[in-house]
């Protein structure tokens, strides 16, 4: 990709990773870490690298741990590996250039960094994101009544929101039941009712009454909430992670609080008109970055930015588990967003000072902002 004062601007620009979670503190094999590249596991008789992101950590990870452009996968991780994973992190952490992170602690298989030893490993500043169906499973494993549940619920969201350093919460009721829900926000006897079935069965959280109760709880904690959208792995229902679904339910909560769209493809052009059209709506393309790479992250980005208001859209990687996906996503976000803010400029679509703006504010500004971080005016 050629250059220009708007990637210019954005490779210098420390960026704002308004969602991610930590990486995992340990070495890791080789099957381990095509595991964890790829939203749809291993399977006997193929590679995680043959895909457009293990194309990717090939080509632009490689050269950050020492080796030529397209190193083959086995010296790649035979590289990785010799190199140890605090070597690892500090490499691509730093090459990503990001100096905050709002980091999801909710989900940890593996022993993940704390948002602190993740931003030491990367030289930046942390804030947590409470994920609220933990909150709401940590509560029942307690062994509550049902008709404590709700009280017993409100009470522990407040109190992990109340920690220290968080700056908002999530939920992934797009995994657990999807957005066709009943936009209301249910009555007491209708929550009691639906816990006492959760509660005798056990597991997830994954109750339409509940969730509801869940996204309307958000809403009283006042809290920026971010939500799932579209691409995971097939505990997902794709169809049902529509955002547009959500329509009757922004209507509802209308001057409450933000309502940032996580990640999005392939509904980011549903999230473009939901953040065109309500005002507490933000979105990003976050997890479907590192995925397309840097080859196809403008074509993303472009959809997104279609309609979308410049104050609407905000950067994240949404990397899980290992450092490479960090810096993937910085690098995709920074390549794409300037290569098609560049062509705007000079086809005198927009002027430069505009678009150098635009720049920082999805980069950095418009995560200040939403979540008021400290330093933001």
């Amino acid at each position: 990709m050629g250059g220009g004062p708007v990637l210019r601007a954005l490779e210098a620009l420390p960026l704002v990773d308004h969602h991610c979670h930590g990486v995992v503190t340990a070495d890791l094999s080789g099957p381990e870490f095509e595991d964890l590249i790829t939203e749809g596991g291993s399977w006997p008789g193929s590679s995680s690298f043959d895909s457009p992101v293990g194309v990717a950590v090939r080509r632009h990870c490689a050269p950050l741990l020492d080796l030529p452009r397209h190193a083959p996968a086995e010296e790649y991780l035979a590289r990785r590996a010799g190199l140890g994973w605090r070597e690892v992190h500090a490499r691509l952490l730093g090459a990503a250039g990001a100096d905050v992170f709002c980091v999801d602690t909710g989900y940890a298989p593996e022993r993940l960094s704390t948002p602190a030893e993740l931003a030491a490993a990367a030289g930046g500043t942390a804030f947590e994101v409470v994920r609220l169906e933990s909150v709401a499973e940590s509560v029942a494993a307690r062994g509550v009544e049902p008709g404590e549940y709700a009280d017993a619920f409100r009470v522990a969201a407040l109190e992990a929101v109340r920690r220290p350093g968080v700056v908002a919460v999530k939920s992934v009721a797009a995994y657990r039941t999807g957005f066709d829900l009943d936009p209301a926000r249910p009555s007491d006897a209708q929550v009691t009712e639906a816990a006492r079935h959760w509660l005798a069965g056990g597991g997830r959280l994954a109750d339409p009454v509940l969730v509801r109760h869940l996204l309307w709880t958000a809403v009283d904690l006042g809290l920026p909430l971010q939500l799932h959208v579209g691409l995971g792995d097939n505990d997902i229902r794709l169809h049902r992670s529509d955002p547009a679904h959500l329509t009757d339910w922004l209507h509802l909560t209308a001057g409450t609080i933000p309502v940032l769209l996580l990640h999005c493809w392939p509904y980011q052009r549903q999230a473009a008109y939901l953040a065109t059209v309500f005002e507490q709506v933000y979105l990003d393309v976050g997890l479907a970055l590192h995925f397309v790479g840097p080859a196809r992250s403008r074509a993303v980005l472009e959809e997104a930015l279609e309609i979308t208001p410049f104050r609407k859209l905000l950067y994240s990687s949404d990397a899980y588990g290992v450092a490479e996906f960090h810096f993937l996503g910085s690098l995709a976000f920074r390549r794409g967003l300037a290569g098609l803010l560049q062509d705007r400029v000079d086809s005198d679509e927009l002027d430069l000072p505009d678009a150098l703006r635009v720049a920082e504010w999805a980069g950095a500004h418009n995560a200040r902002q939403v979540y008021r971080l400290p330093g933001t005016s």
